[in-house]
């Protein structure tokens, strides 16, 4: 692949827990497209996690239908969806069977094919190129038609890379049901984050081990509950 040949691609395995560890360890890793014009590639500055069964904002808190079965097959595969009618957005497909969570991929800071990124959404600001969810997936080509791809292998794909600095643990954005849990992650002061919401609640920032920590002890906490299932449920692959 060019300039990313030497680095490793991300495996099932690593999808394959809590929903929100593989959030806090996808920031700082590669996004890349393997198009007809080159390699489109960023990395991910910004995520959210959404938690399945137990999460209401959830696509997959009522279970499976024809849309949301996705969540059922094996980590590590796309999950693509139209938002407002309009705007396409990556997951990632996390946990272990028969638990249901996804990754949203929120911005992007580009660092391969950049020119053809400029053409595909538009625009000659850097800066608000790949800086949303919709914006990203446009930038890099990104289409309906790769819903339910293979990030492991393909031209779709999350490449393994260092680790960021500090990570911001906030509420999540553009969403009317548990928009209070502190679910969205973004690298401290990076410039391609999405336009912050002044509704935003700001729950914690630290290296990420101690992010991980702060969820393990409890110091920030997740309040969802389901009348069938523990709220504990998606956190369970966390502590091993």
């Amino acid at each position: 692949m060019n300039e990313h040949q030497s680095i490793k691609i991300l495996q099932t395995p690593f999808y394959s827990r809590s929903t929100i560890l593989v959030a806090i360890d996808l920031l700082g890793k590669i996004l890349s497209h393997k198009t007809s014009r080159g390699i489109l590639a960023g990395k991910i500055v910004e995520v959210e996690a959404y938690l399945g069964e137990i999460d209401p904002a959830c696509h997959a808190f009522r279970g499976k239908t024809q849309r949301t079965k996705i969540f059922w097959r094996k980590p590590g595969i796309a999950y693509i969806f139209i938002n407002y009618g309009i705007h396409r957005c990556l997951n990632a497909i996390t946990e272990e069977p028969n638990i249901a969570g996804c990754v949203l991929i929120r911005a992007l800071e580009p660092i391969s094919g950049i020119e053809v990124m400029k053409e595909n959404r538009g625009t000659d600001n850097l800066l608000s190129l790949t800086n949303g969810p919709g914006k990203l997936t446009q930038a890099l080509d990104i289409t309906l038609n790769q819903n339910g791809y293979d990030l492991t292998k393909g031209d779709l794909m999350i490449l393994d890379n260092e680790s960021c600095s500090d990570i911001v643990v906030t509420s999540r954005i553009g969403i009317t049901k548990a928009e209070k849990e502190p679910l969205r992650f973004y690298i401290h002061k990076n410039q391609f984050v999405s336009v912050q919401n002044s509704k935003v609640i700001t729950f914690f920032k630290g290296l990420p081990e101690m992010v991980r920590k702060a969820f393990c002890d409890s110091t920030v906490k997740i309040g969802l509950k389901h009348k069938k299932l523990p709220t504990q449920l998606s956190l369970l692959s966390f502590y091993k």
